[in-house]
């Protein structure tokens, strides 16, 4: 959430951002909503203090026996406890208004961002490793997923409808190995604690990191009012929910490897084959909760992370700035990671990592205390995927296809598959 006060004072570039974002300026009517804000909160404060003063002065009244005086003040305050219940609901009202347009206001790019309106006006900031060479075709993975029996989606949506996949066999054994490789990476060599978090939470967790109310038709929602997370950024982040940080223990660095589940509201007729686009799929989130200053170079830091992952599989992939019509709702910049799918002779995203500013502190009312000052910060937070376990199961796939149909695992899976280095129809 923007800060109101910034606002205020920035009215112009405010409506410069939303511009660059693709959406209609709206400085004018929000400072006119917390005018209103101001206004009813002001008329009863004073009534307040009126009241307060009137009491007083009654005993005052009463003390000198000045009887019509009291009557009069205490009619006064009568008048007053009467009206007050109404300028309440009014201040409550104007609150909730000027919050509820707050709330779906997005985060402010920074000033490097590129400025653009779509995926296609994003740019490369650089490309790592070569394309697979072969002599053989590419295919896609559902077709080798297929050929090999370890990949079923006549099941999955016997079970669960569409946009659901069953693997077995290796297959599930190589999914299983790439999350367990990724957690690994991330915890033993890249500083980050490994958590156990939920996966249901309230209102109050999607909204901290912002979800709600903008993008609840995303979301799943159990009978009972809770959500299943559609990344574990929401628990991760959340954990500092409401909290005062010490600087000095400052950042601290989360990760956790869980399902997702995402009801892709906004993706018919998209990714209908395959795995790429599913309601239910693993994922290796990545958060970092940090002090103002440290925030961008922990930003490079955490994609520098993710790219890692990308980097020991071996697989071709580039790293693409996100143009300001293309960031998510939270972010102020973003890195996505596009791996190279053969199969689809396309680059298809893998990672996304996110620096937020206090945006989502504010939602969550974390902050952290500075040595010597008295007013505790926002903290600034961090997340990325570090990284998607179906995506990259599918760049595998792809990308260790061999000529007779069988895929070869990539050596750093190895000491997760118990000595099998090759996935092979019927083995």
């Amino acid at each position: 959430m923007l800060d109101i006060k910034w606002i205020r004072d920035n009215p112009a570039l405010l409506d410069e951002a939303l511009r660059k974002r693709g959406a209609a300026p709206q400085a004018d009517a929000i400072i006119a909503l917390d005018e209103t804000r101001r206004s009813v909160i002001q008329k009863l404060q004073d009534m307040q203090s009126r009241r307060n003063a009137a009491s007083k002065e009654i005993g005052a009244a009463m003390a000198q026996k000045n009887t019509e005086l009291a009557e009069r003040l205490k009619a006064e305050v009568s008048d007053l406890k009467e009206t007050m219940p109404a300028v309440e609901q009014d201040e409550r009202a104007a609150i909730a208004a000027l919050d509820d347009v707050l709330s779906q206001l997005p985060n402010i790019p920074f000033d490097d961002v590129p400025v653009g309106k779509d995926e296609h006006d994003n740019v490369v900031a650089r490309v790592t490793g070569q394309k697979p060479g072969w002599n053989h075709a590419a295919k896609e993975h559902f077709d080798i997923g297929e050929a090999l029996g370890m990949m079923d989606f006549d099941r999955a949506s016997k079970l669960s409808g569409s946009r659901f996949t069953v693997l077995t066999s290796q297959l599930a054994r190589l999914e299983r190995a790439l999350g367990q490789f990724m957690i690994d990476l991330h915890t033993r060599e890249h500083g980050y604690t490994e958590v156990s978090s939920p996966l249901m939470v309230r209102d109050e967790a999607m909204y901290g990191t912002g979800q709600l109310p903008k993008f609840a038709e995303d979301l799943f929602r159990t009978t009972d009012g809770r959500w299943l997370i559609p990344t574990a950024e929401v628990t991760l982040t959340n954990l500092v929910s409401g909290e005062i940080l010490d600087q000095e223990k400052l950042p601290l660095r989360f990760t956790a490897l869980t399902p997702s589940f995402r009801s892709e509201a906004g993706s018919a007729g998209r990714d209908t084959r395959g795995m790429l686009r599913q309601h239910q799929f693993w994922k290796c989130e990545l958060v970092s909760i940090t002090d103002a200053e440290s925030a961008v170079a922990e930003h490079e830091r955490m994609t520098a992370c993710a790219e890692e992952v990308l980097k020991r599989l071996g697989l071709h992939f580039r790293t693409m700035a996100l143009c300001t019509g293309d960031m998510g709702f939270s972010a102020r910049k973003t890195y996505d990671l596009e791996v190279w799918l053969p199969g689809q002779n396309a680059y298809r995203e893998i990672s996304s990592c996110s620096v937020c500013g206090d945006f989502q502190a504010r939602r969550m009312n974390a902050r952290y205390r500075v040595k010597d000052e008295k007013t505790p910060r926002f903290v600034h937070t961090l997340n990325g995927s570090g990284t998607a376990v179906g995506r990259c199961l599918i760049a595998v796939l792809e990308n260790y296809l061999n000529e007779d149909g069988s895929v070869t695992i990539p050596d750093v899976l190895l000491p997760y598959m118990s000595g099998l280095t090759k996935i092979e129809k019927g083995a």
